[in-house]
C-alpha cells in the first residue's frame, strides 16, 4: 500500500469552457502553505478532448503535469499568503495549443472548514539517458530505480511496456531486488528517440503493489552517425547572359541526427566552377559570379556540391552531389544571310510561282521563337507583285510572284528583303539584317489585251433585238495592233448579247429584262474572249448597267385575306401591292374599288402608298368573297385585279375559327348519302332474310336412353323456312342433367351438384333465346349456356343475360368440349343406337361425297342450337372413328 499524507484543505473549483478548446480556461485550488515534493494540487479535466492525444507542460518548474492532467510538485514548495499563479499548456497533435490558468491560494490552518488530504511523495526520477550505438559488451548498467515504499516494505521491481514487452522488445531489464536498470543491445536514436516504460513496485511477501506504477522516460542520446542527404534534385535553369548575382537555385539537404545540434548543422560548398558560380554555405543558394554565360558557347555546366554537418568542420560527416546548371536561350543572335546579294529570273504573266529561296543562319536554339525567321520585303514591292513566307522546316525565305509581271513595262526589279525573329532581340547590340534581291523579267509571247479590263455600258431594258450597244476591242501587246484578232462571247448567262467576230461589236439578241433573275443590282455581266493569229487568247468583262422602264404594273400577291366578324363592328383587312419596277415607275400606288363591289366594301386610307385598308360597307354573312380592285402605279399605269376575302369568326386576328360540318351540302354529297343509306337498307334486308329461315325439327329415337331428338337444317344455303330453335343448355363439367327434353321447344334441367366456381340448387328453365335463373350462388367461367354460347360472367339470383353478348371464341370452346364427349360416346356404342335420319342437302361440295358436308357447326347464330348433335346418324360415324383414339 502506498503511503498517504494528510494535508489540510484542498478545494477544486474547475470552470470548464466549451468552444474551440477541450479544456477549462482556469483551475483554482486551496492548498497548504508548505507543499512537499510529489504533492497533488489539482487536475486539468481532459474528458472533453475525447480520443485526441494531447501534450501537457507547466510554465512553473516547481510543478509537473502528468498525462492524465494531474498537477504535482517537483520539490518542496511554499505558497505565498497572496497565492501563487502559473499555467498549464495543452497541445494536441494538430498543433492547437490552449492555456489553462492555475491559481493556488493557501488554506487557513485554523479554519474549521479546511479539508484534510493525505498525499505521498512520488518516487519519480528525472528522465534517464542512454547513448545510441553503444558498443559491446552488454548488458550495461543505466540507473537505479527506487520507490518510497522501500522504506516500509521489502519490495521487488517489475517493468513492462515499450523497450521491455513491446518494440523494441528486451532492450531494458531491471534487477528485481535492487531496481538496477540495464540495457541489453545498441539502439538507434533515429528510430527510437525516446522510450517510456512503466515500473511496478511489489511487496515481496504479499505480491501486492506498494506504490502506484511509475512511468520512466529514457531519452536516447544522439551520436553523429548520419551524413547529410540531398532532399531535392540538383537541376537548375538560368538565362544566358544574366546579370552577376542572379539566383540559379537552392541546394537542400537534411540530416537525420538530433535537430538543433551540431550534428545537423549543415554547411554547403562548391568543389568546382567557383569562377562562374557561388553558393551560400548556410542557405545553400547558388548565384552567378559573372554575366558572360553564353548558351551558344556552352549550354550546360556541371558543378559538384558538398554538404557537411558539424558546421563544416573537418570531423563532420559529408555528402557530395553533382548539380546541373542549364543555360536558357535568349534571342541574342539575329538571323544572318549567307550571301550579300541574291539574283533570280521570273517569266512575265506568271503568278503564284516560287521565284527564289533565301537561306539564313541563326545561332539561337532551333525551333524556338528566338530561331524562327520572319521575312519582309521592305523595298521594291509597291505594286504588290511579290510576297514572301518562311519555310518552317529549313527557316529559309520563299519569294513568290503574286501578280503577273509585264516585261514591256518593266524588265528588271530590285527588291530589299529583311529577316527578323519572332521574338525580339535581348541583350544584343546587333540589329535585323537586310539583303538586296535582283529579279530579271523574261519575255513571253502574250495573248491579246483588251483596251480596258472591265467595260461598262448603260442600256435601257426592252430595247429592240439587233441593237448595237457598244464595241469591245483588244490589241496584241507585242505588235500594239488589233489586226487579225477575233472576238467571241465567253459567258452570257441569259443569251442576250452577241459579239461581232471581226469588230468586237456587242449587239442584243433577246429582250433585256431588268427584272430577270440573271440581273443583280441592275447589272448584267458577260465575258468576251479575244484570239490572235497565234491562237493566244485574252479575256475581258463587260458590265451592262440596265436602266429601268415602266414595263410592270402593280400586282396584289396571292394571300389569305381574313375579315373577322364581330358583333356590332365591321371587320377590315389590309391589301398590299408590289411593283417590280423601280421609282418613279412603281409606288406609291392608288387603289379603287371595281365594279360590283360598291355598297358591300369600301376602302380606307386612300393616301398613295403600297397598301390600303379594305373593310365591310355592310354586314356580310360568313363566307368567301371576290372583291375587284384597280391598282395603279405612280405613272397611272395599272389594271383591275380580284382579291379573295374570307369573312369568318376569329380565334385571333386573322385566324378563323375551325369550321364545323356545314349544314349545306352539295348535290354530290346528298347523292352519296342517299346511296349509302340505300346500301345499308339492303344489307339489313339480307341479314333478316338469312337469319329468319326456319329449320325443321324431326323427333328421333335413341336406342339406349330413349330420349327424343331432332335433326335441324342449319345454315341453309337455299331458300327455306324460318328457323326458330329452342335454347340449348349443353352439359358441362360439374353439372348433372336430371331431366331430358320436355317437348320440342323447351328444355328443363335441374342442376344438383356443385362446381368449382359455385353452388347450384334451384331449377333453371331455358326458353327460346332467354336465360332465366333462380339459382342461388354463381356460375363459373366454364358454364355452358343456351345456343352453344359460352359465358364467363357472374350470375346471381334473378339475373338475366343475353347470349348474343358472349364471345364467339368461348362459343367454339364450348362446342369443342361437347363434340369431344359426343365423339367418345359414338365411338364406344353400337350403330343400332342411332335413330333414323332424314338426310337433307347441306353444303353440297360435289358428286361422290358419301358423308356429305361436315361443316354443319361452322357458323352458329344467336337462334341456332346444338340439339341436332343428339341424333347424328351413321354418316357421322366415320368422323367419330377418326377423331377418337381407342386404347
Amino acid at each position: 500500500m502506498s503511503r498517504l499524507r494528510i494535508f489540510s484543505g484542498l478545494l477544486f473549483s474547475v470552470l470548464c469552457y466549451s468552444g474551440e478548446t477541450c479544456v477549462q480556461r482556469y483551475v483554482q485550488a486551496q492548498v497548504p502553505e508548505k507543499l512537499p515534493a510529489g504533492y497533488t494540487i489539482c487536475k486539468v479535466n481532459l474528458d472533453a478532448c475525447g480520443p485526441r492525444h494531447v501534450y501537457l507542460s507547466s510554465s512553473d518548474p516547481d510543478f509537473t503535469v502528468n498525462t492524465d492532467g494531474t498537477v504535482h510538485t517537483v520539490d518542496d514548495t511554499n505558497v505565498p499568503e497572496d497565492g501563487k499563479t502559473f499555467w498549464v499548456w495543452v497541445q494536441d497533435q494538430r498543433g492547437h495549443k490552449w492555456k489553462v490558468d492555475v491559481n493556488l491560494s493557501p488554506v487557513d490552518q485554523k479554519s474549521s472548514n479546511a479539508v484534510l488530504r493525505r498525499t505521498k511523495r512520488r518516487w519519480s526520477p528525472p528522465p534517464l539517458s542512454v547513448m545510441e550505438n553503444q558498443q559491446p559488451p552488454f548488458p550495461k548498467d543505466v540507473e537505479m530505480i527506487s520507490s518510497d515504499s522501500s522504506v516500509n516494505f521489502s519490495i521487488y521491481y517489475v517493468i513492462d511496456g515499450p523497450g521491455v514487452t513491446t518494440e523494441p522488445i528486451g532492450l531494458f531489464s531491471v534487477v528485481p531486488n535492487s531496481g538496477l536498470l540495464r540495457v541489453h543491445y545498441p539502439i538507434d536514436r533515429e528510430q527510437y528517440p525516446q522510450i517510456i516504460f512503466t515500473v511496478h513496485a511489489f511487496n515481496k511477501y504479499t505480491n501486492t503493489e506498494t506504490d502506484k506504477p511509475l512511468p520512466i522516460t529514457v531519452n536516447i542520446k544522439d551520436e553523429n552517425d548520419n551524413a547529410p542527404q540531398f532532399s531535392s534534385r540538383l537541376f537548375y535553369i538560368v538565362d544566358e547572359q544574366c546579370d552577376q548575382g542572379t539566383i540559379v537555385g537552392t541546394v537542400n539537404a537534411t540530416d537525420r541526427d538530433e535537430p538543433n545540434t551540431d550534428h545537423t548543422a549543415i554547411k554547403y560548398s562548391l568543389l568546382n566552377g567557383t569562377d562562374l558560380f557561388f553558393i551560400n554555405g548556410i542557405t545553400g543558394v547558388i548565384t552567378t559570379r559573372t554575366n558572360t554565360l553564353d548558351r551558344e558557347t556552352q549550354e550546360k555546366y556541371f558543378v559538384r556540391v558538398e554538404a557537411r554537418d558539424m558546421n563544416g568542420q573537418a570531423n563532420g560527416l559529408s555528402n557530395q552531389g553533382l548539380a546541373t546548371v542549364v543555360l536558357k536561350d535568349i534571342n541574342d543572335n539575329p538571323p544572318t544571310f549567307k550571301e550579300q546579294l541574291y539574283k533570280a529570273e521570273v517569266l512575265e504573266n506568271e503568278a503564284n510561282v516560287l521565284v527564289l529561296r533565301i537561306p539564313v543562319e541563326d545561332k539561337d536554339q532551333k525551333g524556338t521563337p528566338n530561331w524562327k525567321a520572319v521575312y519582309e520585303i521592305t523595298k521594291g514591292n509597291e505594286s504588290g507583285n511579290f510576297w514572301i513566307k518562311t519555310d518552317p522546316a529549313t527557316n529559309d525565305g520563299l519569294l513568290y510572284v503574286s501578280k503577273p509581271l509585264d516585261r514591256e513595262k518593266q524588265n528588271k526589279i530590285n527588291l530589299e528583303v529583311m529577316a527578323r525573329n519572332e521574338a525580339p532581340l535581348v541583350r544584343s547590340t546587333s540589329s535585323w539584317m537586310k539583303i538586296p534581291v535582283e529579279l530579271s523579267v523574261k519575255d513571253v509571247d502574250e495573248g491579246p489585251e483588251f483596251s480596258v479590263p472591265i467595260l461598262k455600258l448603260k442600256v435601257k431594258e426592252n430595247i429592240a433585238n439587233g441593237t448595237l450597244i457598244g464595241t469591245y476591242t483588244a490589241i496584241d501587246p507585242e505588235t500594239k495592233s488589233s489586226k487579225g484578232i477575233k472576238y467571241y462571247e465567253l459567258t452570257d448567262p441569259a443569251s442576250w448579247i452577241s459579239v461581232v467576230e471581226t469588230t468586237g461589236g456587242l449587239k442584243t439578241t433577246n429582250i433585256i429584262d431588268r427584272e430577270s433573275s440573271f440581273v443583280y443590282n441592275n447589272t448584267y455581266n458577260i465575258t468576251v474572249k479575244a484570239v490572235d493569229e497565234s491562237q493566244k487568247t485574252g479575256t475581258g468583262t463587260v458590265l451592262i448597267l440596265i436602266e429601268d422602264v415602266n414595263d410592270n404594273v402593280p400586282v396584289i400577291p396571292p394571300s389569305n385575306l381574313v375579315v373577322c366578324a364581330k358583333d356590332g363592328i365591321r371587320g377590315s383587312t389590309v391589301v398590299e401591292a408590289v411593283d417590280y419596277d423601280e421609282t418613279p415607275y412603281s409606288g406609291p400606288f392608288s387603289f379603287e374599288l371595281g365594279k360590283g363591289a360598291e355598297g358591300k366594301w369600301k376602302l380606307k386610307n386612300l393616301k398613295p402608298g403600297n397598301s390600303v385598308v379594305l373593310e365591310q360597307a355592310e354586314d356580310l354573312p360568313n363566307g368567301v368573297y371576290k372583291v375587284p380592285l384597280l391598282v395603279k402605279d405612280l405613272q397611272g399605269k395599272g389594271e383591275e385585279q380580284t382579291v379573295t376575302v374570307q369573312v369568318c369568326d376569329c380565334v385571333s386576328d386573322g385566324v378563323c375559327v375551325p369550321q364545323k360540318i356545314s349544314s349545306k351540302l352539295g348535290v354530290w354529297a346528298i347523292l352519296a348519302m342517299l346511296l349509302a343509306l340505300l346500301l345499308l337498307l339492303l344489307l339489313c334486308l339480307l341479314f333478316v332474310l338469312v337469319c329468319s329461315t326456319k329449320g325443321e325439327k324431326l323427333p328421333m329415337t335413341d336406342d339406349y336412353d330413349g330420349t327424343g331428338g331432332m335433326l335441324l337444317k342449319f345454315n341453309t344455303e337455299a331458300p327455306g323456312e324460318e328457323v326458330k330453335d329452342p335454347l340449348l343448355m349443353m352439359p358441362g363439367s360439374g353439372l348433372d342433367t336430371v331431366d331430358s327434353f320436355k317437348g320440342g321447344a323447351t328444355l328443363e334441367r335441374q342442376f344438383m351438384s356443385a362446381s368449382a366456381g359455385g353452388v347450384y340448387g334451384q331449377k333453371a328453365v331455358h326458353g327460346a333465346g332467354t336465360y332465366q335463373s333462380g339459382t342461388m350462388g354463381y356460375m363459373t367461367n366454364q358454364s355452358t349456356l343456351a345456343s352453344g354460347q359460352f359465358g364467363g360472367g357472374h350470375y346471381s339470383t334473378s339475373s338475366y343475360n343475353k347470349f348474343s353478348d358472349m364471345s364467339n371464341l368461348e362459343t367454339w370452346r364450348t362446342n369443342e368440349l361437347y363434340l369431344d364427349n359426343k365423339l367418345t360416346f359414338l365411338g364406344e356404342e353400337e350403330d343400332g343406337r342411332f335413330a333414323a335420319d332424314l338426310l337433307r342437302v347441306y353444303g353440297y361440295e360435289g358428286v361422290g361425297s358419301p358423308a356429305g358436308s361436315v361443316g354443319c357447326c361452322s357458323v352458329l347464330s344467336e337462334q341456332d342450337t346444338l340439339d341436332f348433335l343428339d341424333s347424328l346418324g351413321p354418316k357421322f360415324r366415320t368422323l367419330a372413328d377418326v377423331c377418337t383414339s381407342k386404347q
